[in-house]
């Protein structure tokens, strides 16, 4: 937080020493190369074993080894020190799962995640790329992003979300850009732009995070409803805008459903919460705006959630209808994906498949209706198709029409061999 504490080093007047806070003044780093300092923390953790925690969070992981004279990131003694309190871990609560936060390179996020590392880790870039889409209603990035990015480990998974506590990175591969002909720099300069409201057509409501005029580096703090337009909606314009705004929250919270691994929902998504400003009036967060989406939860709004004529109501069935058909459908199970190519850069296809079905899902992350043309749609699966979620109809050996921000779910039984 270098607005709030430059530099990396913290003077304490009480034991007149430095003491190193890459973070925060508040947030000492500890120094693991002290066994004393490794057993105390492994003492921790299995503390908290005994009080039934079954996931630990590491956070910031790619920086939890420092080492004078490196930039003390991705150190290859971060991946030791995770490794041996895995190794306690196994001996004395074997239960125990570590969880990644790592929000850095794509390349360097997957490095944690392994049966003796990070069993689960967060998946900031599927977040960033989410929401991309929804700025530019195009996946290519998400596209290729899930087809070359997104297989780990069976043993282990993704924590996938489409909001958090935090801010939203732009975390997405420069390399990945580059392919498709995209300047990295300026794109997010743009989706900074576009999620502060400033770019023309821009529905999201959202707030600058840790501005750099110098570099431009920018984030975007604002919650899934507000971002997603639905702030925008209700105070400047009408019905239409609130369906579409509704639209985009529960198509992201489709692919994080069925895309494989854990989805996480952040509290207050599920009705729909708007950005907090109070924050403003508080000295202790005026300066953070995270705090615009850490509001406290508020008894009149999560009453609402079970009238289907209001914002909250819509947003809390359809998740519910979401969880459902994730619970009922054993192939979205495990991370096993296969990603096709849909012929329209608007929409994002994906197919999950076990031993009962095979499972096609489309997303259309525009405003207008979108066609998938038969033979495309053929190629997901010889078998026949049914509808089990969405709103676009569908018609054996037709083309497919999209209705815009649908998520649509097609299901086809796979046949027993014959023998």
């Amino acid at each position: 937080f270098p607005d709030e504490h430059p530099g990396a080093f913290t003077f304490n007047p009480k034991m007149q020493k430095w003491v190193w806070t890459t973070f925060h003044k508040y947030q000492w780093d500890l120094n693991y190369d002290n066994p004393v300092v490794f057993n105390r923390m492994a003492e921790e953790m299995l503390f908290l074993a005994n009080q039934g925690v079954e996931v630990i969070r590491l956070d910031a992981v790619a920086f939890i080894w420092k080492e004078i004279g490196t930039n003390c990131e991705n150190l290859p003694k971060a991946h030791t020190l995770i490794q041996a309190f895995n190794a306690v871990a196994r001996i004395a609560s074997p239960a125990l799962i570590f969880k990644s936060e790592a929000i850095v390179h794509p390349d360097d996020v997957v490095k944690y995640i392994a049966p003796d590392e990070c069993q689960i880790s967060y998946n900031p870039l599927l977040m960033a790329l989410l929401w991309n889409s929804l700025a530019t209603r195009k996946v290519r990035l998400l596209s290729k992003a899930l087809a070359e990015r997104f297989q780990i480990h069976p043993e282990t998974a993704w924590v996938n979300y489409v909001r958090v506590h935090d801010d939203i990175g732009w975390t997405f591969s420069d390399e990945d850009a580059a392919v498709l002909g995209i300047n990295p720099r300026d794109h997010r300069n743009f989706l900074n732009e576009f999620y502060r409201g400033r770019f023309p057509g821009s529905f999201a409501r959202g707030l600058p995070f840790q501005e750099n005029p110098k570099t431009g580096d920018c984030r975007i703090s604002g919650t899934c409803a507000s971002l997603a337009g639905l702030e925008k909606a209700l105070i400047e314009e009408g019905p239409g805008e609130v369906e579409l705004a509704i639209r985009r929250i529960l198509l992201i919270h489709g692919v994080i459903m069925t895309v494989g691994g854990i989805p996480l929902v952040y509290l207050g998504d599920e009705i729909g919460t708007l950005n907090d400003y109070g924050y403003l009036d508080n000295p202790a967060h005026q300066n953070d705006s995270r705090w615009v989406h850490r509001p406290k939860a508020d008894r009149e709004q999560y009453a609402k959630r079970n009238d289907p004529s209001k914002p909250e109501g819509r947003i809390f069935e359809g998740l519910q209808k979401l969880i459902q058909m994730r619970k009922g459908n054993g192939a979205f199970s495990g991370g096993r994906l296969n990603v096709s190519q849909t012929g329209n850069e608007h929409v994002l296809g994906f197919l999950r498949e076990d031993s009962a079905a095979r499972t096609v899902i489309f997303a259309n992350f525009s405003e207008l209706q979108q066609v998938i043309p038969l033979h495309v749609l053929e190629s997901f699966t010889d078998r026949g198709l049914t509808r089990s979620h969405g709103i676009s109809q569908f018609a054996p050996g037709k083309s497919l029409t999209i209705e815009p921000l649908d998520f649509l779910v097609l299901r086809s039984e796979v046949r027993a061999e014959a023998g």
